[in-house]
């Protein structure tokens, strides 16, 4: 071994004692998530939070390959919270015990809907889907869309899973006016005409991974080419893109005032034509599900492990006591 990796898997062992002390000794509920949030505060300026983004996925980067088995755990986790949370932001009635109940079980939950049922072990095969994309390098592209729509409403909407609507319709509470049907092909040729080009290395400006993940999760709920799955399908769609560029699974939260949060930036994008407030919903997002992967990696007994995580307890010396 060099003399420089010695020195660095001493830095490193040093680092992580030091994380672990602070562990021991505060009361705190989340105390690395606290230390995180102090090295990348709340901002609403955009440039910053992407900053603050890059930054973290270099934390995140410093830690691969990851551990199979922290990885494997953590994604269980996050894919029963994921499709509970964009569930529950349409109107489904499982809570997160019956969610996971349904999933890892096959229980079925006394009162509730056989639609409920669907909806969350539809999302979970959708969720299994990206992965497999991920992991082959697949592109996104029509057929991909439609076929996580066609997963989506499996069991539920056979007339209409996999097909562009065939009817207007119309978004409760919302002042936004759906596309006509008959546009609906066109609008989205032009949606991936946009992701197509963008995605381009010969394009004009290059478009960071969150703002394109949001403009594809926007511009589809804009169209709204389904009859039902818009909203599942946009998110899932922006966590393909997200995944893809090595970022993590990223959940929007159905609690009251996150939905509502959620809805009106949507609704203001539709109305003032004004992306901002989205754009940097979506990357506190991100930035939460950075503070969930590094929670989970960062404290790793491991002996082949010690040498992992460079970059993120560089950092994170800068805020540990």
């Amino acid at each position: 071994m060099s003399v420089e990796r010695v020195l660095l898997k001493e830095e490193l062992t040093a680092l992580r004692e030091k994380l672990n002390q602070h562990l021991r000794q505060t009361n705190e509920p989340n105390p690395l998530q606290s230390l995180l949030q102090q090295l990348y505060p709340d901002t609403s300026e955009r440039a910053v939070l992407l900053a603050q983004l890059d930054d973290l996925k270099q934390c995140l980067d410093s830690f691969r390959p990851f551990h199979p088995q922290q990885v494997e755990n953590l994604l269980e986790a996050l894919t029963v919270k994921y499709t509970y949370e964009s569930n529950r932001i349409e109107g489904n009635s499982l809570t997160l015990s019956e969610t996971r109940q349904v999933l890892d079980h096959g229980l079925t939950i006394g009162g509730k809907p056989l639609k409920d049922h669907l909806e969350a072990t539809n999302h979970h095969q959708a969720i299994g889907f990206l992965q497999r994309l991920v992991k082959q390098k697949e592109p996104l592209t029509e057929r991909i869309l439609l076929e996580i729509h066609a997963i989506i409403l499996n069991g539920i909407d056979r007339e209409n899973a996999g097909f562009y609507r065939r009817m207007n319709v119309h978004i409760a509470g919302s002042i936004h006016i759906c596309p006509n049907h008959l546009k609906v092909p066109e609008l989205m040729e032009d949606y991936f005409s946009f992701y197509t080009k963008t995605k381009s290395t010969k394009a004009k400006s290059q478009w960071h991974p969150v703002e394109l993940a949001s403009a594809m999760h926007l511009r589809l709920v804009t169209i709204h080419p389904f009859i039902d799955g818009n909203g599942r399908c946009a998110r899932l769609i922006m966590n393909l893109i997200l995944m893809q560029n090595g970022f993590p699974i990223t959940i929007i939260s159905a609690n009251p005032r996150e939905r509502n949060a959620y809805y009106d930036a949507l609704e203001q994008s539709h109305s003032q034509d004004n992306h901002d407030d989205f754009t940097l919903l979506i990357g506190r997002c991100v930035k939460e599900g950075f503070f969930r992967y590094l929670d989970t990696l960062a404290i790793n007994g491991e002996p082949s492990e010690e040498e992992k995580g460079r970059h993120f307890f560089r950092r994170l010396q800068e805020v540990l006591p």
